[in-house]
């Protein structure tokens, strides 16, 4: 049995058919970059949830982040933030929050008994009985 070998040289493919195959690359260009975008907007997503959720069982980090926001913006447009009465309440409640929560960490104990910790609205700072 003979093997004959044939050499191709110089193969011109019709213009129509290059259309057809720029448009299929095109088309698995842009599918591969959707799929990117999908999976990135799902991790997204899930983040926002699990920040949601961590947000639900703190509510004052929500008011917290909302303030790293204002600070965020002040920043960039150094311009000035006026804050609602609301929202200054609830400035006064992280302040008598974080108050507790530093008398919880650090109770104050006197002669071998804790001295219970009372926290005022008006400064946010702990009052000792």
């Amino acid at each position: 049995m003979e093997v004959t070998l044939v050499e191709l040289k110089d193969i011109q493919l019709p213009d129509s058919m290059k259309r057809a195959m720029a448009k299929q690359a095109e088309a698995e260009r842009e599918k591969r970059a959707k799929i990117i975008n999908a999976e990135g907007e799902h991790l997204a997503a899930a983040a926002l949830g699990e920040a949601s959720d961590i947000m639900m069982a703190h509510p004052l980090a929500l008011q917290l982040r909302n303030l790293q926001s204002l600070v965020e913006i002040g920043v960039d447009k150094n311009s000035t933030v006026v804050f609602p009465a609301p929202l200054m309440t609830t400035i006064a409640e992280l302040g008598a929050f974080l108050a507790r929560e530093q008398a919880a960490a650090t109770p104050d104990i006197r002669n071998g008994v804790p001295v219970p910790v009372s926290v005022s609205l008006t400064n946010g700072a702990p009052d000792t009985a």
